[in-house]
């Protein structure tokens, strides 16, 4: 007589059990990784306003007396079930100081967020559109407001010089402080850029923007955010509405079309989707993700 055929069952029972234990761990530690990741805050540098008083000085407090020029416009781009609504922040500042970056919750690391509107009423912005959502990624060069916050070069980025000018560049070929000691005022770490020399920059329509999970592809027709300069201390800030039956997105090209009839010289891709807002004195111009509802972001551009 055997006992083997009892213990058979015996024993897969146990390796099964052992293989879901295993598998509920690993789970567990990828459950873990993806809240520390993307939803539990980090913050890096808390009060960064106050940094930013101390770190660049009179840099801020020297402007020129004028008041930033602003003039909003509605316009729209193709036709028919391709259309799409676009607004238009046509700036003309005194001073490039007047163009400013402001964060979430006044802290920079990441997974920091809130509404642009929010964030633009924290500052007392006149206006206001979302950022590079800086805080989702651990990469790029960040410049706000003269000072560096994060030196990770990863992509094209965009710079923009206290004479006033803006260019777009290749982060993994300088550093943030070469770039401050070039003058950079602020720096964007998104894209892909848009316009170059005048010209649209090509391939635009392949670029992935990052290798985080989710977040390969900007392709297609989407909402958008733009910047654009058209002459020194002379920009375009941009939002295109999408994903409703009243405004389908445009795609990259479409983008950077629109910023060259505009004359912007240089143009540069920002954050899009659900995270391209503008608002105007308090109140959102566009209607955020085809829905009206504004996602959080991490940081915006404002005009004091």
């Amino acid at each position: 007589m055997t006992t083997d055929a009892p213990a058979r069952p015996r024993r897969l029972r146990r390796r099964i059990v052992a293989a879901l234990a295993t598998l509920l761990l690993v789970l567990s530690a990828i459950a873990a990784w993806a809240l520390d990741r993307y939803v539990i805050d980090h913050v890096e540098v808390a009060n960064a306003s106050a940094l930013e008083a101390e770190v660049a000085g009179t840099a801020t407090e020297d402007a020129a007396a004028d008041a930033p020029q602003i003039t909003l416009t509605e316009s729209t781009y193709g036709t028919g079930s391709d259309q799409a609504t676009y607004y238009v922040a046509d700036v003309v500042l005194s001073d490039i100081t007047q163009l400013r970056s402001a964060f979430a919750e006044d802290a920079f690391g990441e997974n920091i967020t809130a509404d642009p509107s929010d964030i633009a009423a924290q500052v007392g912005a006149a206006l206001a559109v979302n950022g590079d959502y800086y805080g989702f990624r651990t990469t790029g060069i960040e410049i706000r407001n003269g000072v560096n916050y994060r030196d990770e070069p990863a992509r094209t980025g965009a710079v923009i010089y206290a004479d006033g000018t803006m260019e777009v560049y290749d982060e993994t070929t300088t550093s943030a402080q070469e770039l401050l000691d070039a003058g950079a005022w602020q720096t964007l770490s998104f894209g892909p850029a848009l316009v170059d020399d005048g010209a649209i920059v090509d391939g635009i329509d392949q670029v992935e923007v990052d290798t985080n999970v989710g977040n390969h592809s900007i392709q297609g027709d989407q909402p958008r955010t733009a910047i654009g300069m058209i002459d020194a201390n002379h920009y375009v800030l941009v939002v295109v509405d999408g994903r409703s039956s009243e405004s389908a997105g445009v795609t990259l090209d479409e983008l950077a079309q629109i910023m060259i009839d505009l004359g912007a010289t240089e143009a540069y891709n920002l954050d899009g989707g659900g995270s391209s807002t503008m608002v105007s004195d308090g109140a959102v111009v566009n209607v955020p993700g085809g829905s009206g509802e504004e996602r959080g972001t991490s940081d915006i551009l404002w005009v004091g």
